[in-house]
């Protein structure tokens, strides 16, 4: 999929791993770094830290529902 949008459209990936952990992802450092070279040569990076949404939302019901028990 990488290979057939490069240079053609845009592409919008979000990710909780850094670039170093993608090798471990795909099982295969040599394909994660095409990927990565492909991705990265006209990109713009925006780097979002701090605390998970999604999971904020989920360890609020687990305790909600812990509370009701």
């Amino acid at each position: 999929m990488i290979s057939k949008r490069y240079e053609k459209g845009s592409i919008i990936l979000t990710s909780n791993k850094t670039f170093s952990e993608w090798g471990q992802v795909f099982g295969d450092e040599v394909l994660a770094t095409a990927i990565l070279d492909r991705l990265l040569h006209h990109c713009e990076v925006v780097p979002i830290n701090g605390n998970s949404y999604r999971l904020k939302n989920r360890l609020q019901a687990i305790e909600r529902d812990t509370d009701v028990a």
